[in-house]
C-alpha cells in the first residue's frame, strides 16, 4: 500500500497515538480529546494529499526553500500547521513541545507504515521523500505560527503594562509637585520633591518611548494628531529643555525663511529632543551642537549636528533598530540615564508618519543627521515603513 493511502485508512490509528504522546506534554492536568487533537487531523489529510499531488523537480526545490507556490494541498497544510502552533501557544506549549509532537508524529507514521507490512513498490522512496518533505513544510509554518503569537502576546502585554503604569506614575508625580508647593521654605523637604519629580519625568520619557515601540511593533505604527504648526518656537523650547539639563554643551539654533506647516508638534517635539539628545550624548564635550531649520519648497529640512569620533561603520547596519545602542565603552560612559536604545529609533517612525524621509551623514570630525518633512503631514495615523539600511541609518540614543 502506497503511503499517502496508508495515510487515509489509518488517520484514526495514528491520530490515537498523537493524542497519547500530546496528553503526556500537556502543560495542564486535564485536556479535553478535542484540545488535544486540535488540527491534528486536518494536517494529516493535508499532508497526504499534497503527497498525491504532481510535483515538479523545480517545485520541489523551491518547496524545501520555503518559497515558491505550494499549491491549494500545501496552503492548506501551512494554515492548518499555523493555526495548531497558534492554539498550542495559547494553551502554554513551549516551541520544544510543538516541535516534538511533529518529531512523533512523524515516527508514528513510519513505524505504522512498517509493521502493516506493504508489498515493496518502487516508488517507496519517493513517497518517503515526498511524506518527509511535507512534514518539514507544516513544522516550519508551524514554527513561524508560534513565533508570530507569542511576538504578538509579548507586544500586547507590554502595551498594557506601560499604559497602566501611567497612572500610579503621574499619582507620584503630582504629589511630589503638591509636596514641594506645601514645603517650599524647607530647603531640604524641596531638594527631596524635585528629587522624586526629576526620576519620575525619567520614568515618563521612558514609558513614551515604551508604549510608541510597542505601538510600532504591534503594526499600528506612530499615531498623529496634525495641526497648524510653527518650528521656531517648538525648537526653541526644546533647547531651553536640554541646555537646562546639560549647561555646560554649547546648543546653537538657526531658523531662517518661513517654518510653518500643518505636523503633529508633540512628536517632533518627541523628534527633536531625540535628535538633539543623541548629539549630546555621542558628540564631543567641548564642540557645538547646532539645529538648523530650513525652508526647501513644499518641504522643511532639519538638521542637527555635532562634532566628534565619527560613527562606527560596524555599527551602521545596527544602530538605527529598536533595542539597540551603541556598545562602546565610551558610549557606555556617557549613556543617559534613563535611555533604552529606543530614541532613534522613535525619531525614524515619527518622521515615516509624518511622511518625510531621516539620513545621516558621519565623517571624521563631524556627524549630521538630516530630515526632510512635508509641509502637510498625511491625514493617517498609521506610520509608513521607514528605511532601515544604506544611507538612512542612525545611532541610538
Amino acid at each position: 500500500m502506497r503511503l499517502s493511502d496508508f495515510i487515509f485508512s489509518n488517520s484514526n490509528a495514528i491520530l490515537a497515538e498523537w493524542d497519547v504522546f500530546a496528553r503526556k506534554i500537556w502543560p495542564v492536568a486535564e485536556a479535553t480529546p478535542q484540545a488535544l487533537r486540535d488540527h491534528a487531523g486536518e494536517i494529516l489529510r493535508a499532508v497526504a494529499h499534497d503527497m498525491r499531488s504532481a510535483q515538479t523537480a523545480t517545485q520541489q526545490t523551491h518547496k524545501s526553500e520555503g518559497v515558491g507556490d505550494v499549491g491549494q494541498s500545501g496552503s492548506v497544510l501551512d494554515g492548518a500547521s499555523s493555526d495548531h502552533a497558534q492554539g498550542r501557544a495559547n494553551s502554554g506549549f513551549s516551541l520544544p513541545e510543538v516541535v516534538a509532537e511533529y518529531r512523533a508524529l512523524r515516527a508514528s507514521v513510519i513505524r505504522l507504515w512498517s509493521a502493516s507490512d506493504p508489498s515493496p513498490d518502487h516508488r517507496d522512496l519517493v513517497d518517503l521523500t515526498r511524506f518527509n518533505e511535507t512534514i518539514d513544510q507544516s513544522l516550519a509554518e508551524a514554527v513561524r505560527g508560534y513565533t508570530l503569537q507569542v511576538d504578538h502576546a509579548r507586544q500586547m502585554f507590554l502595551a498594557i503594562l506601560g499604559h497602566d503604569l501611567r497612572s500610579p506614575l503621574n499619582a507620584i508625580m503630582l504629589s511630589a509637585e503638591a509636596f514641594s508647593e506645601a514645603h517650599a521654605p524647607d530647603p531640604a523637604s524641596a531638594e527631596f520633591a524635585a528629587q522624586i519629580a526629576a526620576s519620575g519625568n525619567v520614568m515618563s520619557r521612558m514609558l513614551t518611548d515604551f508604549l510608541d515601540f510597542a505601538q510600532t511593533q504591534l503594526g499600528k505604527g506612530i499615531p498623529l494628531t496634525p495641526v497648524a504648526t510653527d518650528l521656531v518656537p517648538l525648537c526653541k523650547a526644546v533647547i531651553g529643555e536640554i541646555k537646562a539639563a546639560h549647561p555646560e554643551k554649547t546648543i546653537r539654533l538657526i531658523t531662517p525663511g518661513v517654518l510653518t506647516g500643518e505636523w503633529d508638534p508633540g512628536r517632533l517635539r518627541q523628534l527633536f529632543s531625540n535628535l538633539v539628545g543623541n548629539a549630546v550624548q555621542h558628540g564631543s564635550a567641548s564642540g557645538a551642537i547646532e539645529l538648523v531649520a530650513e525652508e526647501a519648497g513644499s518641504e522643511v529640512l532639519l538638521t542637527v549636528s555635532n562634532e566628534g569620533a565619527p560613527i562606527a561603520a560596524d555599527l551602521l547596519p545596527r544602530i538605527f533598530e529598536p533595542l539597540t545602542r551603541g556598545i562602546t565603552p565610551e558610549v557606555r560612559k556617557t549613556a543617559r540615564t534613563g535611555s533604552m536604545g529606543l530614541g532613534l529609533y522613535i525619531a525614524r517612525e515619527v518622521v515615516a508618519a509624518h511622511g518625510g524621509a531621516i539620513a545621516v551623514e558621519s565623517t571624521p570630525s563631524r556627524t549630521i543627521f538630516s530630515v526632510r518633512l512635508p509641509r502637510h503631514a498625511p491625514r493617517s495615523t498609521r506610520a509608513a515603513a521607514a528605511p532601515r539600511a544604506g544611507a538612512e541609518l542612525a545611532r541610538g540614543a
